[in-house]
C-alpha cells in the first residue's frame, strides 16, 4: 500500500546516529522488498534485530495434495473445519498452487507467547467470527468481522482474540500483494472512481517498545518447513519506524460496489491483486437498473483462472443452497453460472444483501486432503436441470 506512515521516536535523517535519552545506540533496519527498489520501512529497534539464538526444532508443512488436476466444480463446507486451540495448529491450507496457498482456520486460543512470521508470502486474513487485535513489530490493529488483515512478508506478529469462536479465511500470497493499479494515478494515490480510498485503510497504532533480553520463541515459516527460532531479545522492541511497507486492516463493510444499468462484470469488484491472482469483494448493492435488466450474472467459461468463492453471509442470488462459511470451486475451462431458477428468479429484484469474498487464480488450484474432508461431492451436478 503506497501511504506513507510513522509511529513512535526517530532520527531526523537516515543512516545517522540515533541514540536513547540515556545515551544507548538505537539499531536501524531497512525492512523492504524487492531489493532495495521496492515498499520498505526504516525501523529502529532496542538491540539489533540480529539476536539469532538457537533453532530447537524445524518440520515440514507442506500439504497433503490428494487432487493435482481438477475438472470438477467443487463446493466445500467451510464451518465443518474442525476448531483448534492454537492459531498456528488451525491453520488448514484447502486450495493450493505454486503461487498462493488459501486457508482456513478456527482457532479458540490467542498465540500467547509464541510469534511467527511468514518470509515466503504475504497474508490476506478475512476475519468472517471473532474480534481481537493483531500484534506486530510496527505495532497493532484492532480487528473484527468483515476486516482484511494485510501482512506483508517478514512482519513478526502475534494474533490475540477476543473469544474462542473464530473462523478466518487466509490467502498467503508468495507474490506481494497490492491495491489494483487501475485505482491508482501515476502518484500511486487512489482515484475518485475506486470503491475506497486511504480514510478506509487502518493502519498500525499502539507501537508497545519491549525492551527485554532472553529466550524468545519466533516460529518462521520458510520454503514449507516451520523453524521454531529463538531469539536473546524481544522481537517487538521497535522504538519507532517510517515508511510504506507495514500491516494494515481493511474493512469489507467499507468497499462501495460499482453498479450499473446491466449486469457488471466481476472486475469491478476486485479488492485486492498480485501478478498470479486476484481478490474481490462481493458487497450488498443496488442491483443493474436497466428495465429490462438481469442482476443474476450470465454464464461464463474461466478460460484463464480458477475461481473460489468464500460465502460470509446474505443470500447469494445466483446459487440455490449457500450456507455460511462454504466455498465453491469453479474450475478454468469449465463454464459455469446462475442455479437453475437462479436467473428467472433475480428479475425484478432491486438490490442484494449478499458478502462473499473471490480469489480468482491464473493458474490451476489443487485440493488438499482437508478439502476433500470438506467436500460435499455432488456440486459438479447441480446445474442439471
Amino acid at each position: 500500500m503506497p501511504l506513507y506512515h510513522k509511529l513512535g521516536d526517530i532520527p531526523p535523517k537516515r543512516h545517522t546516529v540515533f541514540k536513547s535519552k540515556s545515551g544507548q545506540h538505537r539499531y536501524e533496519e531497512l525492512f523492504g522488498t524487492i531489493g532495495f527498489s521496492g515498499m520498505s520501512s526504516l525501523v529502529y529497534h532496542t538491540h539489533p534485530p540480529t539476536q539469532f539464538k538457537d533453532i530447537i526444532k524445524t518440520e515440514s508443512i507442506n500439504p497433503e495434495v490428494v487432487v493435482e488436476n481438477n475438472i470438477k466444480s467443487r463446493l466445500l463446507k467451510g464451518f465443518d473445519l474442525p476448531r483448534e486451540k492454537k492459531y498456528l495448529d488451525s491453520r488448514t491450507p484447502i486450495l493450493i498452487n505454486n503461487d498462493c496457498h488459501i486457508s482456513l482456520a478456527a482457532p479458540i486460543e490467542s498465540m500467547g507467547e509464541d510469534f511467527y512470521k511468514n518470509t515466503d508470502a504475504d497474508e490476506l486474513i478475512f476475519i468472517h467470527k471473532g474480534s481481537g487485535t493483531l500484534k506486530t513489530m510496527l505495532g497493532n490493529l484492532k480487528f473484527a468481522y468483515g476486516d482484511y488483515l494485510l501482512i506483508p512478508r517478514g512482519i513478526i506478529y502475534q494474533m490475540e482474540f477476543d473469544s474462542d469462536d473464530n473462523r478466518l479465511f487466509i490467502v498467503e500470497s508468495f507474490h506481494p500483494i497490492y491495491t489494483p493499479k487501475r485505482y491508482r494515478n501515476h502518484f500511486g494515490q487512489l482515484l475518485e472512481h475506486s470503491p475506497y480510498c486511504e480514510r478506509d485503510i487502518r493502519k498500525p497504532n499502539n507501537l508497545i517498545t519491549k525492551d527485554e533480553k532472553g529466550d524468545f520463541l519466533i516460529k518462521i515459516k520458510k520454503e514449507g518447513m516451520m523453524h521454531h527460532v529463538v531469539y536473546s531479545s524481544h522481537p517487538f522492541d521497535v522504538v519507532g519506524w517510517d515508511g510504506y511497507n507495514y500491516p494494515y486492516a481493511f474493512s469489507i463493510h467499507n468497499f462501495e460496489p460499482i453498479t450499473g444499468r446491466i449486469h457488471q462484470p466481476p472486475p469491478v469488484h476486485q479488492t485486492f491483486e498480485t501478478s498470479a491472482f486476484v481478490v474481490c469483494s462481493f458487497c450488498p448493492r443496488l442491483y443493474d437498473y436497466h428495465p429490462n435488466s438481469i442482476p443474476a450474472p450470465y454464464n461464463h467459461s474461466n478460460i484463464d483462472s480458477d475461481e473460489v468463492l468464500y460465502y460470509v453471509d446474505g443470500d447469494f442470488m445466483s446459487r440455490n443452497h449457500v450456507e455460511m462459511g462454504y466455498i465453491t470451486l469453479h474450475p478454468a475451462g469449465i463454464p459455469h453460472g446462475p442455479h437453475p431458477g437462479a436467473m428467472e428468479r433475480s428479475i425484478g429484484q432491486t438490490a442484494t444483501e449478499e458478502l462473499a469474498v473471490m480469489v480468482d487464480t491464473f493458474k490451476p488450484l489443487k485440493l488438499t486432503k482437508a478439502a476433500m474432508d470438506l467436500d460435499d461431492g455432488e456440486y459438479y451436478k447441480s446445474w442439471i436441470k
